[in-house]
């Protein structure tokens, strides 16, 4: 018998190991490209596998395998780092750190694909073509995996299609539930950071009309925002647009000198008319309101990350090795933008690209909160399922 004829038993028989790796992984949690402890357990691990990992970029991990016969090269991703979060879900392998939080299933991410690494390497010669084994940084923040191809990470060989997994929590659907796209198509948004930055005179707070309050204008900028969505962008224009970060003064009798808001800008554009559209006004906006309230305000924005392009062919090939090693479980997806983004978008532009998601978490099960709360909780049990999903696309295409 082939491996591939016995492959989710094989991923079952990791279990245990998988979930030592990933409690060290979640109690260790480093953000951006700050991933010395990360980087190193993974390199080491990787190691005691047999690879030679190779430094890619800033903090990113390659390793290869394959080779002996031709055949395409496929590249396989897990991300690997945490959110700038405290931790408040009760689980023994918590959090060591004071704001730092493994809020997004990256660590899940990344023991899967160690747990692939693993299952592959006694069984190389099976691969036709080469693999690529990449654990990338700084997902959060939407910089790791374009920095890993601007260091070469699609190139020498060149990468012919790839693919990533991604866990989700809070989910209706049974743990180990697969959903995968049946076809290509736009399938996560873009997004873009912004930061309005109101200008005003700080004073006491029992006399106002000596200050010029950025809070009060501040307050009616996020208001008028609110007006491009509803009143602005039609139905073609899809946009989210979303402040998520409120700051501004210190005691409760200062008035201050200035407020802060952040946030992020999602649409579904390639060619960024939509965002571009939405970033004109939202200037237009918080400066007419700022300047109407006798304060300024500064508009900036940041990290633009592309929306998620699912390839057609390379979608419907994957489907059906997840079919054939999974059988039942699988959730055949249509492609349509909305929710959130992934940096992984920018290979999507590069190379034929598809992504997997894997429910680790229902809510008949007790798992009630989403990625990026602070008491969310994943279902380890389905770590063998998501690097059997890896090792069997690996084997198969």
């Amino acid at each position: 018998m082939s491996y591939k004829d016995n492959l989710l038993e094989e991923a079952k028989r990791l279990q245990p190991y998988l979930e030592e790796k990933r409690h060290f992984l979640h109690s260790h949690p480093e953000v951006g490209f700050d991933l010395k402890e990360t980087k190193a357990y993974l390199t080491e691990e990787l190691k005691k596998l047999g690879y030679e990992p190779k430094s890619v970029g800033k903090c990113g991990i390659m390793v290869e395998l394959g080779g002996s016969q031709p055949g395409k090269c496929i590249l396989l991703r897990a991300d690997m780092d945490a959110l700038a979060m405290t931790e408040e879900a009760e689980v023994e392998y918590k959090s060591i750190y004071e704001g730092r939080m493994h809020g997004c299933g990256h660590d899940m991410h990344a023991t899967m694909l160690l747990g692939a690494a693993k299952l592959l390497k006694d069984y190389e010669h099976e691969i036709h073509g080469v693999r690529k084994l990449i654990f990338q940084p700084a997902e959060e923040i939407f910089q790791g995996s374009l920095d890993m191809i601007e260091s070469g990470v699609l190139e020498n060989p060149k990468v012919d299609a790839a693919m990533m997994l991604h866990v989700v929590a809070g989910m209706p659907m049974p743990t180990g539930t697969f959903m995968v796209p049946k076809q290509g198509g736009v399938s996560m948004n873009t997004c873009e950071q912004y930061k309005i930055t109101v200008l005003g005179k700080g004073g006491h707070g029992s006399a106002p009309q000596n200050a010029i309050d950025p809070i009060t204008a501040a307050a009616q900028i996020h208001l008028g925002l609110q007006e491009i969505n509803s009143r602005e962008l039609g139905r073609e224009e899809y946009g989210i647009f979303t402040t998520c970060k409120f700051q501004a003064g210190a005691t409760s009798n200062v008035i201050p000198d200035s407020a802060l808001m952040e946030g992020t800008i999602r649409t579904a554009d390639l060619d960024r008319s939509v965002n571009g559209k939405i970033k004109k006004r939202m200037e237009e906006i918080a400066t007419g309101i700022a300047t109407a309230m006798r304060c300024t305000a500064k508009v900036e924005f940041s990290d633009y990350c592309p929306c998620m392009v699912i390839d057609d062919a390379w979608a419907k090939q994957v489907l059906g090795v997840m079919k054939d090693t999974f059988g039942s479980g699988i959730i055949e997806m249509e492609p349509s933008p909305g929710g959130g983004s992934e940096d992984f978008s920018f290979v999507s532009h590069k190379v034929p690209v598809t992504s997997l998601f894997l429910v680790a978490g229902s809510t008949n099960d007790g798992y009630v909160y989403g990625q990026h709360h602070p008491k969310v909780r994943y279902d380890e049990s389905c770590l063998c399922m998501g690097s059997a999903a890896y090792a069997a696309i690996a084997l198969n295409v």
